[in-house]
């Protein structure tokens, strides 16, 4: 076994198809579009990596690549956290510790010459889509959210990773006869007329202004949550537009006080992986006509993002936004999946309780000193 970085447009295709061969015959995890997943490792279409350094490496077995890893630093998230913390991110491995090993050594030196002081991981490209399954392999992974056999877990801890953060994730099913607490309706009626808050769907006609908002709002309400990484205009617009394409503005509430004035936002995304499933990452010859059909019809969701201004946090403005998108999207089979929480914040944690929410999963974000 040897490693190599990658270098070459050809060595990224193959560090990109590596887990298509690895989850072949894994009925969890859905292939993502090939086309999209190569946007993400394309400088020119992820605005993610005007503010990183990173080096991919592969893995070769007599020539076969068998392993992957990325090492990247993102330089707006060590400027905001004081810390040179680098990342590790598409981890892909067999189970073999000394596989494994390889691939961490390789990450953790290019990040020491890079004088980094600890390593944590795993992260992506892409804002929101981080973490190790460690509970909950079952179902399958939505939108945007990672996936890995339960051994990666027993690798990482054999190369000395430590947990750093556990990040954990609901779920409300009507088909599961899910219904909104009598008391949560009362609260948040309550909360509504005595604050005066307003809800209403997404204007996507004026789709520049609402990304404008929650812009606003997730610097001013989510800054100081451990972990918080930056994310630029650039970042945040790409993103927008391209969820444009799916989006079902029923599912994006915005929450407006006395003067009219957004004070929070809930953003909720159709898990298009249901039309994506048995796709293999291809559109071609018929894949695009199963899109076209079924993401229209699609009745679950991942819980993407929700901010509150610091002046209504902890008045339970959370609960009513939570609230009003169970309503908008609501059906007879419609389930939301919220992903993800952090372990120890204990408001979110209790009002996504109080609500009714069943535990699904949990991530772990791992660190080891360098």
């Amino acid at each position: 076994m040897q490693i190599r970085k990658a270098k070459t447009k050809k060595d990224t295709n193959a560090f990109i198809d590596l887990a298509y061969t690895i989850y072949k015959n894994d009925p969890m995890w859905i292939a993502p579009l090939r086309s999209e997943l190569k946007k993400t490792f394309d400088p020119q279409k992820n605005p993610f990596l005007d503010h990183c350094e990173y080096a991919l490496f592969l893995l070769e077995d007599n020539g076969k690549v068998i392993g992957r890893i990325a090492a990247l630093i993102d330089l707006l998230a060590v400027e905001h956290w004081g810390e040179a913390i680098g990342m590790f991110a598409y981890f892909e491995c067999p189970n073999d510790k000394k596989a494994a090993d390889m691939l961490f050594n390789a990450a953790k030196e290019w990040l020491k010459a890079k004088d980094m002081q600890a390593i944590r991981g795993p992260m992506s490209f892409i804002s929101q889509e981080m973490g190790m399954v460690v509970e909950g392999h079952s179902p399958a992974n939505c939108i945007m959210s990672p996936y890995n056999p339960p051994y990666y877990n027993e690798l990482i801890a054999g190369f000395g990773f430590k947990k750093i953060k556990d990040l954990l994730v609901y779920y409300m099913d009507a088909s599961e006869n899910y219904q909104i607490p009598e008391r949560v309706l009362q609260l948040t009626d309550t909360i509504a007329k005595r604050y005066k808050i307003k809800t209403r769907y997404a204007n996507m006609k004026n789709i520049d202004q609402e990304i404008a908002h929650i812009i606003k709002i997730s610097n001013a309400s989510i800054g100081n949550n451990w972990g918080f990484v930056p994310v630029t205009d650039a970042e945040i617009t790409a993103m927008a537009k391209d969820l444009a394409q799916i989006i079902n503005p029923r599912g994006v509430i915005f929450a407006s006080d006395e003067t009219e004035e957004v004070i929070g936002f809930g953003v909720t995304i159709p898990d298009i992986n249901i039309a994506l499933k048995g796709l293999n990452g291809h559109l071609l010859p018929f894949g695009w006509l199963k899109l076209l059909w079924q993401i229209p019809r699609i009745k679950q969701y991942r819980m993407f993002a929700l901010g509150v201004m610091p002046k209504y946090q902890g008045k339970a403005v959370d609960a009513l936004i939570y609230r009003s998108l169970y309503e908008g999207i609501y059906a007879p089979d419609a389930r939301l999946e919220i992903n993800y929480v952090l372990e120890d914040n204990a408001p979110m944690n209790n009002a996504i309780i109080k609500l009714g929410a069943k535990p699904l999963k949990r991530y772990r974000l791992y660190q080891k000193p360098l």
